[in-house]
């Protein structure tokens, strides 16, 4: 290396971003540590206090390197850290700052909760970010922020809120392509209007009964857990959409038609059927369609899924190439009233792989029967995998039916496999 141009070491160096690596690299020779001078990222890992001596502590050593730096542009710190050290850390680099992540650690220490305010008051600072991501945030009261113009991408995760707070957290943040709130809880009401957002990954702790508003015409990504209510009115560019509730109800959801949807999956214990068959109305367009939901009914009651045509549903999902498919949403499909409509014309045109999860033997004949219509009718068809997942019967009808399955396997083996 020491016949390399000042230029080409720097380079190399400036790559480097774990704290620990660069503290090595500049006791190797004095052309290293000038060097490092040039790095664009520092990162700080969370052990960073480990096997510290005398008075060093993990804030003075990311003040040291952070102001030894010309022009930082990625800071992570998972190291503890306190509202002063932030704020002397990002009155040096704030401006020049481009991503900036930071685990805040004050989740569960409600006693020093006006702490955590303070931090998030700091980042104000480095209104120049592009990217912001946030661990381990309490954020009861509003930040002191005012307009980040050049943010793209605000990831927070693991967090309480309030719903006012994160209001105007957003309208701080008027550009937002990308969006994620992680592992959130607090929020009963969310509406984001973010005119540029195109992906926006929500996951919302507790009863799973939020409501949630999103206009934002460029949406293309959309994935939403936790939420009862859920209201996008511009969908025209949204081409993929999961929605999940694992401990609620989905009561009702509220699209334009997903003309450009690719992707669908719905997941949850149960779903109003309402909400059910609205979302499959509207996503007619779909290419991979993936369906958890055990049961319907609009309240405690918990009912099975209503008959589903078998023709009708394929005919309005001409565009379905991949489909999987769990025990209620197979079972509707096999009632015995579900095939009577199939004529010489009928085909599946586009189907070319789908998962069925199979989790009763009861109606055995009708669910062999649509098994089979589905190999018979999907002309592209080239992989079924069939799931059998803990049947329990004290009579023979489950061993019946699963020599049924093995059957139709040995006839269909190019196709057909048994998990």
């Amino acid at each position: 290396m020491d016949s390399l141009p000042d230029a080409i070491i720097q380079y190399i160096l400036s790559n480097m971003g774990n704290a620990k690596d660069v503290a090595s690299c500049t006791c190797v020779s004095k052309r290293w540590k000038d060097s490092m001078h040039y790095l664009k990222a520092l990162y700080f890992p969370r052990n960073l206090n480990d096997n510290l001596t005398g008075d060093h502590t993990s804030e003075s050593i990311v003040r040291q390197m952070v102001s030894s730096v010309f022009r930082l542009e990625e800071l992570v710190v998972y190291c503890p850290f306190t509202s002063s050290g932030l704020s002397s850390w990002l009155s040096l680099q704030g401006l020049s700052l481009k991503y900036l992540e930071l685990r805040m650690d004050n989740l569960f220490e409600q006693q020093i909760c006006n702490d955590n305010n303070s931090k998030l008051d700091c980042i104000g600072a480095a209104w120049n970010l592009e990217s912001l991501k946030l661990w381990g945030v309490l954020m009861i009261h509003s930040p002191k922020w005012n307009t980040f113009q050049k943010l793209r991408n605000l990831e927070i995760v693991g967090a309480r809120l309030e719903d006012p707070a994160l209001s105007n957290v957003l309208k701080a943040c008027p550009n937002l392509t990308h969006l994620s709130l992680l592992a959130c809880e607090g929020l009963r009401s969310v509406s984001i209007e973010l005119p540029q957002l195109e992906q926006c990954k929500l996951d919302f702790y507790g009863l799973g009964n939020s409501s949630l508003s999103v206009v934002s015409p460029k949406l293309e990504l959309l994935e939403v857990q936790g939420c009862s209510w859920i209201r996008v009115p511009e969908t025209k560019c949204l081409r993929n959409l999961s929605i999940a509730n694992n401990s609620g109800r989905v009561y009702m959801v509220d699209f334009e038609k997903l003309v450009a949807l690719e992707f669908l999956s719905i997941r949850g214990v149960q779903w109003c059927w309402d909400a059910i068959s609205k979302v499959l109305q509207l996503a007619s367009e779909v290419k991979h369609l993936y369906m958890k939901v055990e049961f319907t009914g609009d309240f405690d009651a918990l009912l099975p899924f209503p008959e589903i045509d078998f023709v009708d549903f394929f005919n309005t999902h001409p565009k379905l190439q991949k489909f999987d498919m769990h025990g209620a949403m197979f079972a509707a499909l096999c009632q015995k009233n579900s095939l009577k409509n199939v004529d010489s014309r009928f085909v599946i045109p586009c189907l070319e792989e789908t998962v069925i999860t199979v989790r009763s033997p009861l109606n055995a004949e009708q669910k062999m029967n649509t098994l089979e219509s589905m190999v018979k009718y999907g002309k592209n068809l080239k992989k079924m995998t069939v799931r059998i997942l803990d049947m329990k019967s004290s009579h023979s009808s489950a061993d019946d039916f699963f020599q049924e399955i093995c059957r139709f396997r040995c006839l269909n083996r190019k196709i057909v496999s048994i998990e």
